[in-house]
């Protein structure tokens, strides 16, 4: 992606509103319909674009939605091999929601070191996102699949059956934060303190702040120009 477009469309929270959700379709559909390193590009737009948003899982899903459509737009348009470009962009989202969960999973893990038990509504609420993340994720993007066009409908679909059955980076993360923090508690406890929780739209303030930040610095990085290494005598 040009560093033209990261600073127009994706400047940091603060400074202008988040982009919209014309912004970041755009961004992923021209990603995908110049057919070159689509992949870096999603992952880059997906990011920037999370990091932009509450972190929560309203905040996900809009920027998962926002993305796919981009996506199937560039795929119904672009010359490059349909199947090809999909899988390459599903993999950079994939990609970039998993950098989502490690941010998470380190909040996660500063409110526990932190003293902070289970019965915390920032932890708890944390937990549940987690729980939820690629199911969030992935029926998200089903449910623009069922809109996209003829041409690009099956092929995207037939992508999200695999995802499902062969599970994706987003969930490996998130299922051993689970387990992860499972062996801290006693599961009883944990199952408990999940309990009707799993539609929670919001998350704790703590935790949102932790996470975003982790997040905001993952994302600030892709912006910033590469230095030359150094000259070797």
């Amino acid at each position: 992606m040009s560093a033209d477009l990261n600073e127009r469309a994706f400047d940091p929270p603060g400074e202008v509103p988040p982009p919209g959700g014309d912004a970041i379709r755009e961004a992923a559909s021209e990603s995908v319909r110049a057919g070159v390193d689509i992949r870096a590009r999603i992952h880059d737009v997906t990011l920037l674009a999370l990091r932009s948003r509450r972190f929560d899982r309203h905040g996900m899903r809009d920027v998962v939605q926002a993305v796919t459509t981009g996506v199937a737009l560039g795929a119904q348009d672009s010359r490059a091999d349909l199947r090809k470009a999909l899988a390459e962009a599903f993999r950079g989202m994939d990609e970039a929601i998993t950098r989502s969960a490690d941010a998470s999973r380190v909040a996660l893990r500063r409110l526990v070191v932190a003293g902070r038990d289970l019965s915390d509504n920032d932890v708890k609420l944390g937990l549940a996102q987690m729980k939820r993340l690629e199911e969030d994720f992935l029926n998200t993007a089903a449910h623009v699949a069922q809109t996209a066009g003829d041409k690009v409908r099956p092929e995207l679909n037939n992508l999200l059956d695999a995802a499902r059955r062969n599970g994706t980076d987003t969930g490996r993360v998130a299922a051993s934060t689970l387990t992860e923090l499972t062996h801290r508690f006693s599961i009883a406890s944990l199952d408990v303190a999940l309990a009707g929780l799993e539609a929670a739209t919001e998350v704790g303030s703590r935790f949102a702040q932790l996470a975003s930040g982790i997040l905001s610095g993952v994302a600030d990085a892709l912006t910033e120009p590469r230095k030359d290494p150094p000259n070797r005598p």
